[in-house]
């Protein structure tokens, strides 16, 4: 690991709220009627997400969910609901979990120790808190500030490694000011995503140019250090498309742990005897199986090769039949929804 020293005359904190003062973005949702509650909401939707993306997903939030009270009291399928699409769905069981254990102690945690005990929250999400919400000088190190520190010091090695990301809290410890430290997060978080951004950094009008060690060798592009490459291995499945007499689908709610925990989804088996089998066990006799089209969908640590098996079935009872108003209704991952509106659209 290498580190390059600024020149000792330049003010790291000093210069970035200089910028942010002229050029940070005062306007997101959840900067408006600023609440304990709304930041650590966006913090949590804004982890692997961009603004752009969020934004929408934060101002519905807010409306059906408006409190941390509400949140808490709320069923999880309809937490679920509102955050599909949005992905990282565990995010949101952590979100519910640790809504109830803020009523269960009565009052919003403002301490470290406290805030990390609750479901979901890690250093830099406390920190985002601490800091915008209450006030109290707490360092951060999201992705943004990993990009703007390794390149304004010149660290090399991949981020991910305890030795680089220890020496990064170091840093972005020892740069965090004690006054204006909300404004302070706020802006290092905005030179990361509108400045120092992974590809294409407009360093021209970066306000900490003249002092970043990587500008200074033209060497932006080198850091962060890459993470080492590791072919996804590749699973497949097949997932059924179970339609009884009226054109209802079937649809089952998946385990609260694993890839999308919580969420209804389709029946998922490996082997069309499987399927057989699987329909036997629920009493549903199959008139027509077609297969239908193969697709990859890929999750941060698997591509998952799925084949649809549309099977019409007769039943005497409803069971998990869902008309189309229902399922639409339903807390659905993303690409479960699109499949079944083309499949609708092409089919029913």
């Amino acid at each position: 690991m290498t580190l390059k020293k600024p020149p000792v005359e330049f003010d790291f904190a000093a210069e970035l709220l200089t910028w942010f003062d002229m050029h940070g973005r005062k306007d997101l949702p959840w900067q408006q009627d600023k609440s304990p509650y709304r930041v650590w909401l966006s913090e949590i939707m804004l982890q692997q997400t961009q603004v752009v993306t969020v934004i929408p997903y934060f101002e519905a939030f807010v409306a059906q969910f408006p409190t941390v009270e509400r949140l808490a009291a709320s069923p999880l399928d309809d937490v679920l609901q509102r955050w599909a699409g949005l992905g990282y769905y565990a995010r949101a069981r952590n979100l519910h979990k640790a809504a109830q254990a803020i009523m269960l102690r009565g009052d919003f945690p403002n301490t470290l120790p406290e805030l990390l005990e609750l479901s979901g929250i890690g250093k830099s999400t406390a920190g985002a808190i601490l800091s915008i919400a209450f006030q109290k000088s707490q360092a951060i190190l999201d992705g943004n500030v990993k990009r703007v520190l390794t390149r304004f010091y010149a660290i090399s090695g991949w981020t991910g490694l305890r030795e680089i990301e220890t020496k990064l809290w170091q840093l972005s410890e020892a740069i965090t000011p004690v006054k204006r430290c909300d404004d302070y997060t706020q802006a290092i978080m905005d030179l990361g995503a509108t400045l120092c951004t992974r590809s294409k950094p407009r360093c021209g009008d970066c306000p900490m140019s003249t002092a970043c060690a990587a500008f200074s060798t033209n060497t932006v592009a080198n850091y962060p250090s890459p993470k080492p490459t590791k072919k996804l291995p590749v699973k497949q499945t097949l997932f059924l498309i179970i339609r009884n007499e009226q054109q209802e689908i079937w649809l089952e709610q998946r385990p609260l742990k694993g890839i999308w925990g919580g969420l209804w989804s389709l029946p998922e088996v490996e082997t069309i005897e499987d399927a057989k089998n699987w329909c036997q066990q629920k009493n549903l006799t199959i008139q027509h199986q077609e297969l239908l089209l193969s697709q990859r969908h890929t999750f941060s640590h698997y591509h998952l090769d799925y084949t649809l098996l549309c099977l019409d079935v007769e039943t005497s009872e409803n069971l998990n039949f869902h008309t189309r108003q229902q399922w639409q209704n339903r807390a659905l991952p993303a690409p479960i929804n699109i499949l079944l509106t083309q499949f609708t659209e092409d089919f029913l």
